[in-house]
């Protein structure tokens, strides 16, 4: 007898789901599969194209349902590949740099592939700092690095005798900018309340009514570290935050916990020593934990090292900057007290991700546990978002009602609504550091350390603090 050994063909994988995320800078396809399927994905020019081919695969799901608003694909069509397998094809409008990885099933999703186009050029914010204040902001970052002890060794030289001669430059009376995130996003939702509540669209309403909170307060601009629905990773939020220069950056959540019962609002600030109490602990790991359900795995790309590794290195220079956002913690948790139950009556330090900028005062504010059911219905109401929102700001410009950067409007209406006292000057169109040295019999090394200066350009309306000799 003969046998015949016929070798099955590989069980096709079905691809039963394509889901779409328009960011500003970039655009994210996800396909939801039966099974993992080898992919590639290459771009071709005249007309731009992305071609994504799957192996062993099929089409399961109608792409004429594809919302493509608002991102780079103006069309996308699909066909068999002799084999089995399966093309899509993505007509653009524009050049993009695609990088594509798979992920394992979650308690959520199942097999998954991610398809990631970036725009280059694009700014991940919509509404970007202008140019002349992001270089007015520099100057305020340097100067901080300088008083700090940990100025940069590659900093400018500036010879000291040239700058005390320069004329005073007029104030610039910039704004204070606030970034706003709004966690989560997209392909990963956030914790989920018991009647369906998803976190990241409840921290988006709250957010976006704290932007317009902020952009209507004279002196202040809000930037949203992401304005859609769709995932920026954990560092990538902290590096827009410093890209558009922030003066103080504020992420907002609504968290669950694996018990109906906690509730109430907790803020919290980065802690270089681990989280202080078993559920800041909990929470922190939760949220670091976001990257890998959004699908952005440190390990994907060897670029991250040297980041992280000046990560590290910036850490060292933190305290400062963690004093200042535990005391706006405080404030925040004032206000927030007033308009909800505290889960806990101190600022909590955690170490969440996000908060790990050097030189940016950082808050982590959770407006509520979403898993409790009753607290989960306030979060949705619009009258308590708007609540919680004007109360988050109220607590950072107390803050900066005391502690305004110094180019910023806040301080300049701080120094011109007062009469300096007899040990003070307001400098004057035309004046120079040596002449106001002069003029008041003290050296020029002793007037800038009195006043924290480190050779920056003064500003016509600033008050001096006049050291005695």
């Amino acid at each position: 007898m003969l046998l015949l050994c016929l070798a099955l063909p590989a069980q096709a994988a079905q691809v039963d789901n394509i889901r779409l995320w328009a960011a500003p800078d970039h655009a994210r396809l996800v396909f939801d599969l039966s099974a993992d399927a080898p992919a590639n994905v290459f771009t071709l020019d005249n007309p731009r194209r992305l071609v994504i081919d799957l192996e062993q695969s099929r089409l399961e799901t109608d792409l004429a349902s594809l919302n493509l608003e608002g991102s780079a694909i103006t069309a996308v069509r699909s066909g068999a590949r002799d084999g089995g397998g399966l093309r899509v094809v993505l007509e653009l409008s524009r050049e993009v740099e695609p990088r594509h990885f798979t992920l394992p099933p979650n308690e959520q999703y199942g097999h998954r592939l991610v398809v990631d186009m970036e725009y280059p050029g694009e700014s991940a914010v919509q509404n970007p700092i202008d140019p002349i204040e992001a270089m007015i902001r520099e100057q305020e970052i340097a100067a901080n690095r300088h008083r700090s002890g940990s100025s940069e060794a590659d900093a400018p030289r500036i010879d000291p005798e040239v700058v005390a001669q320069q004329p005073a430059a007029p104030h610039p009376r910039r704004d204070i900018i606030i970034a706003i995130d709004p966690g989560h996003g997209g392909e990963d939702p956030g914790a989920i309340g018991p009647n369906g509540t998803r976190e990241k669209d409840v921290v988006m309403e709250i957010s976006r009514r704290l932007q317009r909170v902020v952009d209507d307060t004279e002196g202040f601009r809000a930037v949203m570290i992401r304005d859609g629905d769709y995932y920026i990773g954990l560092r990538q939020r902290t590096r827009i935050a410093r890209e558009q220069k922030a003066d103080f950056f504020v992420s907002i959540h609504a968290d669950a916990f694996n018990s109906p019962r906690p509730n109430g609002s907790s803020v919290y600030a980065l802690s270089q020593r681990g989280a202080t109490s078993e559920t800041a602990q909990w929470l922190a790991a939760s949220e670091n934990q976001a990257d890998l359900i959004g699908g952005v795995d440190g390990n994907l790309s060897l670029n991250d090292k040297d980041e992280v590794l000046r990560g590290v290195l910036l850490d060292l220079t933190m305290t400062a900057t963690l004093n200042d956002s535990l005391a706006i913690g405080g404030q925040v948790l004032d206000q927030l007290g007033r308009v909800n139950r505290l889960h806990k009556s101190r600022v909590e330090q955690a170490g969440f991700m996000v908060l790990k900028s050097p030189d940016i005062p950082s808050l982590l504010i959770e407006t509520g546990f979403i898993s409790n059911p009753d607290e989960e219905r306030r979060l949705r109401d619009s009258g308590h978002q708007q609540r919680l929102a004007e109360s988050i700001f109220s607590g950072i410009r107390s803050h900066f009602d005391i502690n305004p950067p110094p180019a910023s409007l806040l301080a300049w209406q701080r120094d011109n609504q007062r009469t300096p006292s007899g040990n003070e000057y307001r400098i004057q169109p035309g004046d120079t550091l040596s002449q106001i040295a002069a003029r008041h019999g003290v050296p020029v090394a002793q007037l800038k350390q009195a006043n924290e200066l480190n050779g920056d350009v003064i500003r016509v309306g600033q008050v001096l603090r006049i050291p005695r000799s």
